[in-house]
């Protein structure tokens, strides 16, 4: 091959590399332009990681769905975010799961640690186990409670906010929609709800049903003044829009009711843990008391022991009941069960079920059903009366059982400690000799 024909063929590869970084300069330049690189902003926003909490809560939710005995927790909680993530079913179910996962895992350690510790008291344990089921509600409450408080203060910039937007467009509508825009926040799916309330056919009605969702007084207060103020306009009072001054006294009692939930969480801090210490306390000073001083074996190992053992646990579970009440500030005062169908109307539909419930309850038209029905009434419980006597029924059931459980119990340490205790002299400072 001469050299000629060598410097053809470089020539024509430059001229080809040439032309081909022209183009490509060309396209790119047009894609910028058009909508590809919108498309392509779009897809890389969309893209998650290798690792995703998001995704992951969306698994652990269906996942805990489908066991039976977290679906109740898991409903539970998706009843209460429900009202607060209004039409957002994504995030209820995010917000779900993640809120029982947290719950978990501090449970879960927890009752290991009870099984380890207390593994040679079976009643003990037992008890034990059952109050950290009640733990977990407990849990819940409160992470819903921190939730609620959340969104509680973000109303206050909400409603800031909505001053400011009434006066630039001076229609309640157009403020609420221009405001509930940003989606970072919780309060903007109730701002957007409020907003098609007030363009609905039918505002009156739809009102009437957001009274029965509103996550607190106050959205039900601010959707209320928006919607008379939309319909019969906005009046003056000496001088000052008498709308924007009911928003301003609703932004003041929120502040009062954000001060009470600072107080009361600064206040109970730790009231929660301390009143489940002794509880958890109760095994390790046991073996500490019985390797320091053996003379306290006999105590702890008989009926006397074990039953001050139930009454300290007892009493550290009404503590604790009392402290969850008293820290409790009304906003998880919602019912979430199942007020159509629940498990008293099933068991209750049985018919030896409802023979044996019908034998209990009044006969209608007598003094004592009217006394019971009137109370129920008063105190707007959602029970029927049958319902009522199904729960009396089964306390007393569960009540009986467990006094057999425990009496039993005690009565077979008795009857040990007759048999295998050996008889003892012993020196308050010294080991014990024993002897048969």
């Amino acid at each position: 091959m001469s050299n000629q024909v060598i410097f053809y063929i470089m020539g024509g590869s430059v001229a080809v590399l040439i032309v081909i970084i022209l183009a490509y300069y060309i396209l790119s330049q047009k894609m910028q332009k058009s909508e590809y690189k919108r498309i392509r902003k779009l897809q890389q926003g969309t893209k998650e990681k290798n690792f995703s909490s998001e995704v992951l809560y969306q698994k652990l939710y269906i996942t805990y769905s489908r066991i039976p005995f977290l679906k109740r927790y898991i409903l539970k909680l998706r009843r209460r975010l429900e009202i607060i993530n209004i039409d957002d079913e994504y995030t209820t179910r995010k917000d779900s799961a993640k809120i029982l996962t947290k719950a978990l895992a501090i449970v879960i350690p927890v009752a290991i640690l009870t099984i380890v510790i207390a593994h040679t008291n079976y009643l003990l344990m037992f008890i034990l186990l059952i109050f950290e089921l009640f733990m977990i509600d407990t849990l819940i409450d409160g992470s819903i409670d921190k939730k609620d408080t959340n969104l509680l203060k973000e109303q206050l910039d909400f409603f800031s906010e909505i001053r400011h937007a009434y006066h630039e467009f001076n229609m309640v509508e157009e403020a609420i929609y221009q405001v509930s825009q940003d989606d970072e926040m919780d309060i903007s799916r109730q701002g957007e709800k409020i907003y098609e309330i007030l363009i609905s056919d039918d505002p009156e009605m739809e009102l009437e049903k957001y009274y029965d969702i509103a996550p607190n007084v106050f959205l039900k207060e601010f959707a209320g003044i928006s919607y008379l103020t939309k319909e019969f306009g906005d009046r003056k009072v000496n001088g000052a829009s008498l709308y924007l001054k009911n928003i301003n006294n609703i932004t003041k009692e929120m502040q009062l009711e954000i001060l009470k939930r600072d107080k009361l969480n600064y206040v109970f801090q730790s009231l929660s843990l301390i009143s489940i210490a002794p509880i958890l306390l109760l095994e390790p000073l046991k073996s500490w008391s019985i390797s320091n001083f053996s003379f306290t074996q006999s105590w702890y190992n008989g009926k006397p022991g074990m039953i001050v053992q139930i009454l300290i646990l007892i009493l550290t579970i009404v503590s604790y009941v009392l402290v969850r009440r008293l820290k409790d500030n009304g906003s998880t005062g919602i019912n979430t069960k199942n007020t159509e169908n629940p498990w008293q109307a099933k068991l209750y539909k049985r018919k030896p079920v409802k023979k044996i419930v019908d034998m209990f309850i009044p006969k209608d038209g007598t003094k004592e059903y009217r006394k019971v029905k009137e109370l129920l009434k008063d105190a707007a419980s959602h029970l029927k009366i049958e319902w009522l006597y199904i729960n009396r029924i089964t306390l007393a059931i569960v009540t009986c059982v467990v006094s057999l459980i425990v009496f039993i119990h005690l009565h077979q340490l008795a009857i040990d400690y007759v048999y295998t205790e050996p008889t003892t002299t012993y020196d308050i400072l010294r080991r014990n000799d024993r002897k048969r």
